[in-house]
């Protein structure tokens, strides 16, 4: 669908301060991964391709086109950064899917056949509900 390690090249990757389990090593280790892509910028996709990800993932640009993904949920930066890649990978990939299209199908003849014998044994039943006519 598209080269994963060419896209890895347009990102960029901040790190900050994250809250959370850790105690005091929180506050002065930068465990919190943010990544940054600019899709306006990239090489990786064609125009068509830029337009469905920007039609696809317009709640997730903000006003200068960018993506911008933090994950602080481990106490390693390491693993924050492999699960924020995992993460964009994931979105792009789901946002390049292309929808199946739906084909018309017809009822058999058996199955038109066999609504309305359904159809006329419910309303006899309702029939045989009724007082009879004297």
């Amino acid at each position: 669908m598209f080269d994963q390690d060419e896209i890895l090249k347009e990102v960029e990757f901040k790190t900050a301060l994250s809250g959370g389990p850790g105690g005091q090593h929180v506050n002065k280790t930068e465990t919190k991964v943010i990544l940054t892509w600019d899709l306006e910028k990239s090489n990786v996709f064609s125009e068509s391709q830029k337009s469905q990800l920007q039609k696809k993932l317009k709640t997730k640009l903000n006003k200068d086109q960018q993506i911008q993904l933090s994950v602080s949920q481990t106490r390693s930066q390491l693993q924050n950064k492999k699960l924020v890649i995992q993460k964009f990978l994931d979105m792009l990939t789901s946002a390049l899917k292309q929808k199946k299209k739906r084909i018309k199908t017809k009822p058999s003849k058996a199955a038109k056949l066999k609504r309305l014998k359904k159809k006329k044994q419910h309303s006899e039943k309702k029939i045989n509900r009724k007082k009879p006519k004297i």
